[in-house]
Protein backbone atom coordinates (compact mmCIF):
# COMPACT_ATOMS: atom_id res chain seq x y z
CA UNK A 1 0.00 0.00 0.00
CA UNK A 2 3.01 2.26 0.81
CA UNK A 3 4.41 1.96 -2.32
CA UNK A 4 1.52 2.47 -4.32
CA UNK A 5 0.65 6.07 -2.81
CA UNK A 6 4.54 7.24 -3.59
CA UNK A 7 3.60 5.64 -7.24
CA UNK A 8 0.15 7.64 -6.79
CA UNK A 9 2.63 10.92 -6.13
CA UNK A 10 4.61 10.43 -9.02
CA UNK A 11 1.51 10.28 -11.17
CA UNK A 12 -0.11 13.53 -9.93
CA UNK A 13 3.52 14.98 -10.47
CA UNK A 14 3.22 14.88 -14.52
CA UNK A 15 -0.37 16.60 -13.70
CA UNK A 16 0.69 19.18 -11.38
CA UNK A 17 3.50 20.21 -13.73
CA UNK A 18 1.67 21.66 -16.26
CA UNK A 19 -0.59 24.09 -14.04
CA UNK A 20 2.75 25.57 -12.78
CA UNK A 21 3.23 28.49 -16.02
CA UNK A 22 5.91 29.65 -14.10
CA UNK A 23 8.07 26.66 -14.60
CA UNK A 24 7.58 26.95 -18.13
CA UNK A 25 9.67 30.63 -18.69
CA UNK A 26 13.03 31.70 -19.02
CA UNK A 27 15.33 32.48 -17.35
CA UNK A 28 15.13 28.82 -15.73
CA UNK A 29 12.85 29.07 -12.34
CA UNK A 30 14.72 28.67 -9.76
CA UNK A 31 12.60 25.99 -8.49
CA UNK A 32 13.81 23.79 -11.28
CA UNK A 33 17.46 23.98 -10.60
CA UNK A 34 16.76 23.33 -7.47
CA UNK A 35 14.87 20.16 -8.51
CA UNK A 36 17.54 18.94 -10.27
CA UNK A 37 20.39 19.57 -7.67
CA UNK A 38 17.90 16.93 -5.51
CA UNK A 39 17.74 14.57 -8.36
CA UNK A 40 21.36 14.37 -9.15
CA UNK A 41 22.39 14.35 -5.12
CA UNK A 42 19.78 11.39 -4.75
CA UNK A 43 21.78 9.71 -7.72
CA UNK A 44 25.28 10.26 -5.87
CA UNK A 45 24.47 9.97 -2.32
CA UNK A 46 22.32 7.07 -1.98
CA UNK A 47 21.94 5.62 -5.46
CA UNK A 48 25.74 5.13 -6.19
CA UNK A 49 25.94 3.30 -2.85
CA UNK A 50 23.35 0.80 -3.65
CA UNK A 51 25.09 0.62 -7.02
CA UNK A 52 28.30 -0.80 -5.13
CA UNK A 53 25.89 -3.23 -3.93
CA UNK A 54 24.72 -4.28 -6.75
CA UNK A 55 28.28 -4.83 -8.28
CA UNK A 56 28.81 -6.96 -5.73
CA UNK A 57 25.32 -9.02 -6.09
CA UNK A 58 26.43 -9.09 -10.10
CA UNK A 59 29.91 -10.67 -8.78
CA UNK A 60 27.98 -12.96 -6.77
CA UNK A 61 25.03 -14.10 -8.91
CA UNK A 62 27.11 -16.67 -10.75
CA UNK A 63 25.42 -15.08 -13.79
CA UNK A 64 28.19 -13.56 -16.02
CA UNK A 65 27.40 -13.28 -19.53
CA UNK A 66 30.17 -10.58 -19.87
CA UNK A 67 32.92 -12.30 -17.71
CA UNK A 68 35.65 -10.89 -18.83
CA UNK A 69 33.93 -7.35 -17.62
CA UNK A 70 34.77 -6.49 -14.45
CA UNK A 71 32.07 -3.46 -13.31
CA UNK A 72 28.68 -4.74 -14.90
CA UNK A 73 26.62 -2.49 -12.79
CA UNK A 74 28.59 1.02 -13.80
CA UNK A 75 28.23 -0.38 -17.36
CA UNK A 76 24.90 -0.43 -17.14
CA UNK A 77 24.59 3.02 -15.97
CA UNK A 78 26.92 4.26 -18.39
CA UNK A 79 24.04 2.30 -20.71
CA UNK A 80 21.70 4.67 -19.31
CA UNK A 81 23.47 7.53 -19.99
CA UNK A 82 24.61 6.60 -23.28
CA UNK A 83 20.86 5.50 -24.23
CA UNK A 84 19.47 8.75 -23.36
CA UNK A 85 22.17 10.94 -24.73
CA UNK A 86 21.62 9.44 -27.96
CA UNK A 87 18.14 9.98 -28.06
CA UNK A 88 18.41 13.68 -26.77
CA UNK A 89 21.34 14.52 -29.76
CA UNK A 90 18.09 12.67 -32.00
CA UNK A 91 15.80 15.34 -30.88
CA UNK A 92 17.98 18.23 -30.43
CA UNK A 93 18.61 18.07 -34.26
CA UNK A 94 15.01 17.73 -35.03
CA UNK A 95 14.22 20.93 -33.13
CA UNK A 96 17.07 22.71 -34.57
CA UNK A 97 15.62 21.82 -38.12
CA UNK A 98 12.10 22.42 -37.62
CA UNK A 99 11.05 26.37 -38.42
CA UNK A 100 10.53 28.24 -34.87
CA UNK A 101 6.73 27.62 -33.61
CA UNK A 102 6.16 24.50 -35.96
CA UNK A 103 4.78 21.53 -34.09
CA UNK A 104 6.89 18.50 -33.69
CA UNK A 105 6.81 15.29 -36.02
CA UNK A 106 4.40 13.06 -35.26
CA UNK A 107 7.39 10.16 -35.29
CA UNK A 108 9.30 12.45 -33.56
CA UNK A 109 7.30 12.65 -30.31
CA UNK A 110 6.33 9.16 -30.25
CA UNK A 111 10.04 8.30 -30.05
CA UNK A 112 10.57 10.90 -27.45
CA UNK A 113 7.30 9.85 -25.30
CA UNK A 114 7.83 6.24 -25.85
CA UNK A 115 11.49 6.25 -24.82
CA UNK A 116 10.34 8.13 -21.17
CA UNK A 117 7.38 6.21 -21.30
CA UNK A 118 9.42 3.12 -20.48
CA UNK A 119 11.67 5.26 -18.41
CA UNK A 120 8.97 5.99 -15.93
CA UNK A 121 7.84 2.02 -16.39
CA UNK A 122 11.43 1.37 -14.94
CA UNK A 123 11.15 3.81 -12.27
CA UNK A 124 7.83 2.84 -11.07
CA UNK A 125 8.95 -0.79 -11.23
CA UNK A 126 11.78 -0.04 -8.68
CA UNK A 127 9.48 1.55 -6.52
CA UNK A 128 7.67 -1.55 -6.19
CA UNK A 129 10.19 -3.79 -5.81
CA UNK A 130 11.52 -0.99 -2.84
CA UNK A 131 11.36 -2.38 0.89
CA UNK A 132 7.93 -0.58 2.03
CA UNK A 133 9.59 -1.47 5.40
CA UNK A 134 11.99 0.98 5.38
CA UNK A 135 10.02 3.95 4.78
CA UNK A 136 12.40 6.72 5.25
CA UNK A 137 13.94 5.36 1.72
CA UNK A 138 10.81 5.18 0.43
CA UNK A 139 9.91 9.05 1.24
CA UNK A 140 13.68 10.10 -0.05
CA UNK A 141 13.07 8.00 -3.22
CA UNK A 142 9.87 9.21 -3.86
CA UNK A 143 9.99 13.07 -3.27
CA UNK A 144 13.58 13.01 -5.29
CA UNK A 145 11.70 10.93 -8.24
CA UNK A 146 8.70 13.80 -8.08
CA UNK A 147 11.22 16.28 -8.59
CA UNK A 148 12.62 14.68 -11.73
CA UNK A 149 9.71 13.96 -13.31
CA UNK A 150 8.91 17.70 -12.91
CA UNK A 151 11.93 18.76 -14.89
CA UNK A 152 11.21 16.24 -17.16
CA UNK A 153 8.02 17.29 -18.08
CA UNK A 154 8.78 20.74 -18.65
CA UNK A 155 11.49 19.77 -21.08
CA UNK A 156 9.12 17.78 -22.97
CA UNK A 157 6.84 20.35 -22.64
CA UNK A 158 9.16 22.82 -24.74
CA UNK A 159 9.93 20.43 -26.94
CA UNK A 160 6.57 19.20 -28.13
CA UNK A 161 4.15 21.90 -26.90
CA UNK A 162 0.44 21.10 -27.21
CA UNK A 163 1.40 17.33 -28.35
CA UNK A 164 2.48 17.28 -24.61
CA UNK A 165 -0.35 18.54 -22.90
CA UNK A 166 -2.89 16.72 -24.82
CA UNK A 167 -1.47 13.27 -24.95
CA UNK A 168 2.15 12.57 -24.20
CA UNK A 169 1.87 14.17 -20.10
CA UNK A 170 -1.34 11.33 -19.69
CA UNK A 171 0.64 8.54 -21.10
CA UNK A 172 4.21 9.27 -18.90
CA UNK A 173 1.42 9.31 -15.94
CA UNK A 174 0.17 5.56 -16.87
CA UNK A 175 3.28 4.50 -17.28
CA UNK A 176 4.55 4.75 -13.96
CA UNK A 177 1.62 3.21 -12.67
CA UNK A 178 1.95 0.92 -14.97
CA UNK A 179 5.33 -0.35 -14.24
CA UNK A 180 4.40 -0.21 -10.09
CA UNK A 181 1.88 -2.85 -11.03
CA UNK A 182 3.97 -5.12 -12.90
CA UNK A 183 6.32 -4.87 -10.31
CA UNK A 184 3.79 -5.98 -7.98
CA UNK A 185 2.95 -8.26 -9.73
CA UNK A 186 5.86 -10.14 -10.54
CA UNK A 187 8.77 -9.75 -8.21
CA UNK A 188 12.20 -8.93 -9.25
CA UNK A 189 15.17 -10.70 -7.79
CA UNK A 190 18.00 -8.63 -6.19
CA UNK A 191 20.32 -9.01 -9.52
CA UNK A 192 17.03 -7.62 -11.55
CA UNK A 193 16.66 -4.16 -9.28
CA UNK A 194 20.14 -3.82 -9.00
CA UNK A 195 20.36 -3.96 -13.04
CA UNK A 196 17.28 -1.22 -13.36
CA UNK A 197 18.81 0.78 -10.42
CA UNK A 198 22.51 1.01 -12.09
CA UNK A 199 20.35 1.97 -15.58
CA UNK A 200 18.17 4.56 -14.15
CA UNK A 201 20.97 6.11 -12.61
CA UNK A 202 23.30 6.90 -15.28
CA UNK A 203 19.98 7.92 -17.38
CA UNK A 204 18.96 10.67 -14.24
CA UNK A 205 22.46 11.94 -14.32
CA UNK A 206 22.15 12.56 -17.85
CA UNK A 207 18.52 13.87 -18.16
CA UNK A 208 19.35 16.25 -15.36
CA UNK A 209 22.55 17.46 -16.61
CA UNK A 210 21.23 18.08 -20.09
CA UNK A 211 18.81 20.60 -18.64
CA UNK A 212 21.30 22.16 -16.63
CA UNK A 213 24.27 22.87 -18.29
CA UNK A 214 22.96 24.68 -21.86
CA UNK A 215 23.82 28.49 -21.98
CA UNK A 216 20.30 28.95 -23.42
CA UNK A 217 18.70 27.91 -20.21
CA UNK A 218 20.58 30.37 -18.08
CA UNK A 219 19.79 28.09 -15.09
CA UNK A 220 20.15 28.94 -11.63
CA UNK A 221 23.38 27.34 -10.69
CA UNK A 222 23.17 28.75 -6.70
CA UNK A 223 19.62 26.67 -6.63
CA UNK A 224 21.01 23.97 -8.01
CA UNK A 225 23.91 24.14 -5.75
CA UNK A 226 21.30 24.50 -2.59
CA UNK A 227 19.00 21.62 -3.93
CA UNK A 228 22.00 19.50 -4.62
CA UNK A 229 23.49 20.35 -1.36
CA UNK A 230 21.07 20.16 1.16
CA UNK A 231 19.27 17.07 0.05
CA UNK A 232 22.62 15.34 0.44
CA UNK A 233 22.27 16.54 3.86
CA UNK A 234 19.29 15.21 4.90
CA UNK A 235 20.28 12.03 3.29
CA UNK A 236 23.55 11.90 5.10
CA UNK A 237 21.98 12.83 8.37
CA UNK A 238 19.65 10.07 8.25
CA UNK A 239 21.62 7.30 7.43
CA UNK A 240 22.75 6.50 10.79
CA UNK A 241 18.89 6.08 11.72
CA UNK A 242 18.65 3.47 9.13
Amino acid sequence: MLTLIAALVLTATHMLAGRLSKLHQLPRSRWLSAAGGVAVAYVFVHLLPELADGQRVMEDSGFHPLRYLEHHAYLLALGGLVCFYGLERLIKQHRDERPDGAPSHAGVFWLHIGAFAGYNALIGNILANRDPGQMLELVWYTVAMALHFMVNDVALQHDHQDLFARRGRWILAGSTLIGWAVGSVIELSELGVSALTAFIAGAIILNVLKEELPTERNSRFGAFLLGSLGYSFLLLLMQPSQ
